[in-house]
Order: structure tokens, then sequence, then C-alpha cells
């Protein structure tokens, strides 16, 4: 167990997670003398005395620079309109594309149904503009999607990408994964990919648990004999 994962503990709103003028308070908490009190219920995780909460339930929060998956819902002159599963609208404008594209030619980029991973240009109140210049970003081919709670996708990822490397290693399967809680499998074969999307909803409903990774490793090894 790593001293990250054994510091995190399910607390309350107005629970006093730690003590000490050296502690900051971030994301879900505030600072009220030398206490850094919850303000929303979910896991602690402390890193380089930072303290934050991740929320155990609730919705997508689009940020700047987030990776996202989502579906193509319409076209209109200028781009396309983005279902990603979240009470935000999101818009991929034609001048976000990698080359240059005539607008009567949308459809032949991107057509309504069709899958892609974007990055989160920038947010408004109303919605947020998304781009797919950049490494790893565009349409998705093939594959399946699978649906968590956006707020379970640290865990997936893991610290430094460690428990999607886990996985990936383990299953064979490529895999990307949306902050909006929207994750795109692609295997070699369909088991491969099956596997992939059991060992996340194990993690998933484990991600309150300290020490996950080893145990991630240990559910692989059983379920490969």
């Amino acid at each position: 167990m790593t001293d990250e994962e054994s510091k995190r503990e399910i607390v309350i709103p107005g629970e006093v997670i730690v003590k000490g003028s050296n502690y900051l308070p971030g994301e879900g908490t505030e600072k009220r003398g030398e206490e850094i009190i919850a303000l929303r219920y979910g896991l602690t995780e402390e890193n380089n005395k930072l303290v934050r909460i991740i929320p155990l339930s609730g919705t997508y929060q689009p940020r700047r620079g987030n990776v996202i998956i989502g579906k193509i819902q319409d076209i209109v002159f200028n781009g396309w309109l983005v279902d990603i599963d979240a009470p935000n609208s999101a818009f991929l404008s034609v001048a976000e594309f990698p080359r240059y594209i005539n607008a009567n030619d949308l459809v032949e980029h991107l057509d309504i149904g069709d899958v892609l991973v974007a990055k989160v240009q920038g947010v408004k109140r109303k919605g947020m503009e998304l781009t797919v210049k950049g490494r790893g970003l565009g349409k998705l081919e093939e594959g399946m999607i699978i649906k968590v709670n956006p707020n379970k996708v640290p865990r997936i990822i893991g610290k430094e990408g460690s428990m999607v490397k886990l996985i990936k290693d383990e299953s064979g399967a490529n895999i990307t994964v949306g902050q909006n809680g929207l994750i795109w499998l692609k295997g070699d074969t369909l088991d491969s990919e099956l596997l992939a999307k059991k060992a996340i909803h194990f993690i998933t409903e484990r991600s309150f648990v300290s020490g996950l990774t080893e145990k991630v490793k240990e559910w692989f090894d059983k379920e490969k004999k």
C-alpha cells in the first residue's frame, strides 16, 4: 500500500480532515484556523500537504484541457454538435479540426453517430467548445464505449496513469478514458475488450478501497486462470 492510498478516507461536509498550519486546502475543502474542513461528501486525498476531496457522486464538471469522449449529435454550417453525456452541450468548430475542411464536406469527416475523443478548449455558461487538434484526438473507430461515474475517473486512471496502464497491459486492449465518464475500449479480440470492461467495473465498485492497485493485480491473476 502506498502512502497516497493509505491516506484516503471517506468524509462528510463539515468534518475535520487534518489539523496543522502546514496543510493547504484543495478542491472540496477549506481552511479554518489550523483545520482543513470537508465541504462535500467524498474521498480525501493528500499530496505534498495539499488536501482535496474526490467526490463519490455527481455529474461531470467540464474544465479547459479535459479530454472527453462524445458522439456527434448534429451537423451545423460551421461544425458539429457533440453529445458528451453531460448537462452541458458541446460544440466542435470546423476551425478546430486538424486540417482544412470545406463547409460542404463536414459529413465526410464526422457524421451523426460517430464517436470521437476531443479536448475541452473553453467552457461557457451554456456549454463548451471542443478541439480535435492534438495527438490522440479525433474519430474513434470500432471498439466499445462504456460509461462510469465521472468522479470515478481519477481512480481508473490512477496516479500518473498507473492504473489504466495496468488494465492495458493485463487485458491487451487500448483504452481512452474521458473525464466525462465515457471510456473507449479497443482490443484485438472481443475477449480482451470484455476483460478490460470487467476490470474497470471492479475498480469503480471499490474506488474507496486502500491498496486498490494490488487488488486489481490479484483480480487479473484470478480472471486469467
